[in-house]
């Protein structure tokens, strides 16, 4: 007996990816432009395989109108997210992170008789940032670590991301940027290729689901002295950029510090920071 095939999946049509590509943006504000339909539709084929369905408006209907819909809306969000990320990533950034914006972040609060640190990984995908930021601020602090009180917040949208991050487990290639002796002293390999992220690193991060949509969820994000977040606004248009980085700017402390990614920029979205040089990278400051 021949088994049965389900037909391929139709294409998707102008109508229903506007209507999906709406959706999207009004559950996760992640915006898909017109020339990005062929890249929306590639994305959500092994969604539709999942549901068995070969009609990307029955695809919809799904999302928009079954009660149950809650897991596959988790399961999108981490169809339509790039999790392309590794280890000391945009080196230049970590170095001005590491000599000048956390010595000087310490440095004050000191001067305060504080010893409180919080950063925030915002769109921290499986977890090589914060743990790289995790590293750069046990590296600054030395033996005097006990003394503080620190704490990485890593968020992301994507549940997938997470988990690994959660694993905190990695391979050779997103561990190519870490020197040798950081590598040898934050890592244990585990005889199959991957590398373990130590005990001592993993307690001071902090990983957890955030949808950036989530205005009133993203408000409660407060009192950060660094926040890190880079290659997110690229996901959305202009009108949730210039929300979400004010929002930004309410999360941090005043003097704190924003990173975002090279090919990023606050221009014509915000005027609120100052913008700070350093060498072979950019930073906002909340003056």
């Amino acid at each position: 007996m021949i088994e049965a095939r389900s037909a391929p999946p139709q294409m998707m049509t102008d109508e229903i990816f506007k209507l999906l590509r709406d959706f999207i943006y009004e559950t996760s504000g992640i915006f898909f432009a017109d020339d990005k339909k062929s890249q929306l539709e590639n994305r959500l084929l092994l969604r539709l395989k999942a549901h068995n369905l070969n009609e990307f408006d029955k695809y919809y209907y799904l999302l928009k109108y079954d009660p149950d819909s809650g897991g596959e809306l988790r399961a999108l969000f981490d169809s339509v997210t790039t999790n392309e990320t590794s280890f000391f990533r945009n080196p230049t950034q970590i170095q001005a992170l590491q000599e000048q914006v956390l010595p000087e972040t310490l440095a004050k609060k000191q001067m305060a008789g504080e010893s409180r640190l919080r950063l925030w990984s915002a769109g921290c995908s499986t977890g090589d940032e914060p743990y790289t930021l995790a590293i750069v601020v046990t590296e600054v602090l030395k033996e005097s670590i006990p003394s503080w009180e620190v704490k990485i917040v890593a968020s992301d949208i994507s549940e997938k991301a997470l988990r690994s991050a959660g694993a905190a487990q990695y391979n050779e290639y997103t561990l190519r940027l870490v020197p040798q002796t950081i590598k040898e002293q934050y890592f244990t390999p585990n005889g199959d290729g991957l590398y373990t992220v130590s005990d001592d690193i993993r307690s001071l991060v902090e990983p957890g689901y955030l949808n950036f949509a989530d205005a009133r969820r993203v408000e409660l994000m407060r009192g950060f002295d660094i926040i890190f977040c880079r290659n997110v606004l690229i996901y959305f248009d202009d009108d949730l950029r210039r929300r979400f980085v004010s929002q930004l700017y309410d999360n941090l402390n005043p003097g704190g510090y924003l990173f975002i990614g090279h090919a990023e920029s606050l221009h014509n979205i915000s005027s609120a920071f100052k913008l700070v040089h350093f060498p072979g990278a950019l930073a906002y400051k909340k003056d």
